[in-house]
């Protein structure tokens, strides 16, 4: 039972609970041995009693303490202690992915694509040294205070594998690859799947797949096409999609080989997001690897074949098949309570003979007759109410005049909007199109066309709306203006393509803070060493331009990086008298100076007090102790052989400290 305030591994103090999974609570605990604040991570009791899972859990985590990259969440520490499983990890002070996906609704590409290059770095570090993630998610991935963006969950995944598959896996399931799905063999290739559906998330708000059971999702991952993150944000760029879609395909085979390969084209969709450079990869029936260029993939998608690779047999674990069953059993009872909707379902899936004898009777000259007849009935349909409509509007009013129309005025805006002639003092409200840049211009167009508006568009670039999407309109909403009136809209042409944001590179080292810089069109000027309290050595402390802020792109930042804290001296000037025990007559005793780092930086005998201590250039120690270790004679009685006292003098060896603050030269 975790309490706070008890002491962990004789180091570390629970301080609160601050987060909960289904597998371990986190708590933050203090490390009073390097006086630092972190996260502590319990396994719960009843996986801390599964000694299969008890033992991979030590041999995954004990791996994930090897591993140290600015987008780890880096484990420091794992222990067991009365039976409490635990692993202590750097304290992150920020939020999971998840939940900043839920807070915004939907990331901006750029923004996407800048998460999951950190993502991919993490994970990239993780599969070079041997070690598969195996559940990639927005919930194992923390997103700090400044910005920095960090995976989490490395030791615990692949003990988890086995034992949680059907327990625990709702938030996994969206994000499971095919090949786990069915139970089978996972390697690095199904994490690259699982940073595909991530990827999708951040760009769509939503993941691809979903059901009610965790076996109906994860039969989705099998056997469904991948939708396109377009088809649901059509100004994602081609190349984002193309990244996604490759992350994706039901074959590993078919997907990146490697984070590298992945991380190269994340970064290119950054400079040339419009270019058709991704390359998918395709397996033939024989199993031989081929090419297939982006257009032919986007074909197939367009067409429901995205993956050209003969699926599997589909192996399913135990609950998925019981869940087929169940399937099976339902419609087979369908079937026994209302046997002619069976029938009528049964003559909609004619056999292939019944088809044939269709096509037959098919007559192309009747068909070609009819269509033109209904063009034209829609057409003359269409002229009847737009003629009723003017009518009522004033715009073909009956028995017009012979005088010409006055010329309308020209607007200045991308597309010149004409008022119309409307009955005079009708009003109209104008309706909200421009709500945190959530309409794009041809929904916008559409509402206001429907409510009898015209409209108008202006252009102008912005760093906080996506392009495409209304910033702004007039007159604003709420407004009764005259029915008819034109409404102008403010569109994004999405940000200045000659600026970029500055990413947050403090806490990377020196390669790590280069690749983000470059990444998004930033240059690295110059790289200075420098003392540093608050980052390790070999952190990036300092960057010239803060994180977050717009500069143009090619914009070159200077770095500073950390050699430690800065060095600091102190001296001790201090005055010694004689001990105050009141037997010590007069001895020579020995006076030390010991540091709080248990060095002694001064060492004098003397019988002369009080004495002076004079002690400079100490590094780094801001205290310490005065030892006096001095002899009395002490006066003792004894009994001889014979039953007679005897009375000596005995010298006794005794000590007296006394605390001194030391001062900074």
């Amino acid at each position: 039972m975790i309490k706070i305030g008890m002491m962990i591994g004789e180091r570390y103090e629970v301080l609160e609970k601050i987060g909960t999974g289904g597998m371990s609570d986190v708590y933050k605990a203090k490390d009073h041995k390097l006086n630092r604040a972190v996260a502590i991570k319990i396994l719960k009791q009843e996986f801390s009693e599964n000694d299969n899972f008890v033992s991979k859990f030590r041999v995954e985590a004990q791996a994930a303490a090897g591993l140290m990259h600015a987008n780890i969440v880096n484990v420091y520490d794992v222990g067991e202690e009365r039976g409490i499983y635990y692993i202590v990890m750097e304290l992150v002070e920020g939020i999971t992915l998840k939940k900043y996906i839920e807070k915004k609704a939907r990331l901006s590409v750029k923004e996407a694509i800048s998460i999951a290059i950190q993502v991919s770095l993490g994970i990239e570090a993780a599969h070079n040294n041997h070690i598969i993630h195996r559940d990639i998610k927005p919930q194992n991935i923390m997103i700090s205070k400044e910005g920095r963006v960090k995976v989490t969950d490395f030791g615990i995944a692949k003990a988890a594998t086995s034992n949680t598959i059907t327990s625990n896996v709702m938030g996994s399931v969206h994000y499971t690859s095919p090949e786990q799905a069915r139970g089978g063999y996972s390697d690095a290739k199904s994490d690259i799947y699982s940073l595909g559906i991530t990827l999708f998330e951040m760009l769509t708000g939503r993941v691809p797949f979903n059901g009610d059971t965790t076996v109906a999702i994860a039969i989705k991952h099998i056997q469904e096409p991948m939708p396109s993150p377009r088809d649901f944000v059509p100004e994602i760029p081609v190349s984002v999609e193309q990244i996604v879609l490759k992350c994706t395909q039901k074959s590993p085979d078919a997907r990146y080989q490697s984070i590298a390969e992945l991380i190269e084209d994340l970064k290119r969709s950054l400079i040339t997001p419009d270019e058709n450079f991704v390359v998918m990869n395709g397996v033939n029936v024989d199993g031989e690897t081929r090419m297939i260029r982006d257009r032919d993939a986007v074909a197939k998608r367009q067409t429901g074949h995205i993956n050209p690779v003969t699926p599997e047999p589909m192996r399913l674990n135990e609950s998925a098949a019981r869940e087929r069953q169940r399937e099976k059993q339902r419609a087979g009872n369908a079937v026994r309570q209302n046997p002619d909707k069976a029938k009528a379902k049964n003559r909609q899936a004619q056999p292939a003979s019944n088809k044939k004898k269709e096509e037959e009777d098919y007559n192309p000259t009747m068909e070609r007759i009819t269509t033109i007849l209904m063009v034209i009935v829609a057409v003359v349909i269409g002229c009847v109410v737009l003629y009723i409509v003017g009518n009522v509007l004033g715009v073909f009013p009956i028995g017009g005049g012979t005088e010409d129309p006055a010329p309308a005025p020209t607007p200045t805006q991308e597309a010149q909007a004409t008022p119309t002639a409307v009955p005079e003092g009708m009003k109209a409200e104008v309706p909200d199109v421009s709500s945190d840049g959530s309409f794009s211009q041809a929904e916008a167009t559409k509402m206001l066309e429907e409510r009898g508006f015209q409209v108008a568009i202006e252009r102008t670039t912005s760093s906080t709306v996506l392009k495409g999407y209304v910033i702004s309109q007039t007159p604003t909403a709420g407004e009764n203006v005259s029915f008819g009136s034109i409404v102008t809209l403010l569109i994004s042409d999405g940000a200045d393509a000659s600026t970029v944001t500055v990413p947050e590179v403090r806490g990377y080292t020196q390669e790590a803070a280069q690749e983000a810089l470059t990444a998004v069109g930033l240059n690295v000027g110059s790289v200075e060493d420098g003392y540093s309290d608050d980052y390790p050595v070999g952190q990036v402390f300092y960057q010239s331009y803060a994180p977050g802020g717009n500069v143009i792109s090619g914009t070159t930042v200077d770095l500073k990086i950390s050699i430690g804290p800065q060095p600091h001296t102190y001296a001790c000037h201090i005055q010694v008298d004689a001990p105050m025990d009141p037997e010590y007559s007069g001895n020579e005793a020995v006076v030390q100076l010991v540091g709080s780092d248990g060095n002694i930086y001064h060492q004098a005998t003397t019988n002369v007090f009080p004495t002076m201590i004079n002690v400079s250039g100490i590094s780094n120690v801001s205290s310490g102790q005065v030892i006096i270790h001095y002899t009395v004679s002490v006066t003792v009685t004894t009994t001889d052989e014979f039953g007679n006292e005897v009375t000596g003098v005995k010298e006794e060896v005794r000590s007296e400290q006394i605390p001194v603050p030391f001062e900074e030269e």
